[in-house]
């Protein structure tokens, strides 16, 4: 689906993040790993088509429309005031694929009422989304995220800050819906949950550091020193 070649990102001249080489593969679920300001995100901005490359190349599969991703940003997360219903946010990820449509179709809307059911929080599709939890409010974006995804779902720390045991459900959810419906996944996470159910790791420090298995990336220097640094912080 997508293939980084000797790639670079970054902004104004100044490059974020190098050394790419990388590819995601339909059905992959891929997490991108490493410390604060590493180039995650400049990252992500890339393999959404908000930046172009600086050096090196990135193809995407002619089938990646970018309507068709979905998408849940750190910023989405820290905008939690919206003055709307649950059911009308979540329907709202169809957006992007509906073009001159004036209306939601029957299949779009029960596909909301689908993930709504799936994530635990059908009850709530009549709540005004300011009135909710923030565990309920990260659940309400990420089914707004799904609804917008055909083929691919990207993800920025969208469980940080979270109850340990919500996070892990959620990272199981994610887990199920790779597994069993096949949707790719591109998540930047620290938690280890995160980690754990992953098919694929990469890990940047500016540069690529590490592409490949889960199997192969905990057993290299640099996945075993993550999976160090995290068990202490939850120590």
């Amino acid at each position: 689906m997508i293939k980084c070649q000797k790639t670079a990102f970054g902004y104004d001249g100044h490059i974020a993040v190098y050394d790419l080489d990388f590819s995601v593969n339909k059905g992959d679920f891929l997490c991108i790993a490493g410390e604060n300001g590493c180039g995650k995100s400049t990252l992500l901005k890339g393999l959404l088509k908000l930046l172009n490359p600086m050096k090196g190349s990135i193809t995407f599969d002619p089938e990646l429309k970018q309507n068709e991703i979905g998408y849940l940003s750190q910023e989405a997360i820290s905008k939690k005031d919206f003055p709307a219903g649950v059911f009308e946010i979540v329907l709202s990820g169809n957006i992007g694929k509906m073009k001159m449509r004036p209306f939601y179709t029957k299949s779009e809307k029960n596909k909301v009422a689908d993930y709504l059911n799936q994530l635990g929080i059908i009850d709530l599709k009549n709540r005004c989304f300011r009135e909710l939890s923030g565990g309920q409010q990260r659940r309400v974006l990420l089914a707004r995220s799904l609804c917008a995804a055909e083929n691919l779902l990207v993800l920025d720390e969208p469980f940080a800050g979270l109850d340990p045991l919500i996070s892990a459900e959620l990272y199981g959810f994610l887990k199920k819906i790779n597994r069993e419906n096949g949707m790719t996944i591109i998540m930047v996470s620290h938690d280890i949950d995160a980690v754990n159910c992953a098919t694929k790791a990469l890990h940047l420090q500016k540069k690529q550091l590490f592409f490949g298995s889960m199997e192969e990336y905990r057993s290299s220097n640099i996945g075993k020193k993550f999976f160090i640094k995290i068990g202490d912080q939850n120590d």
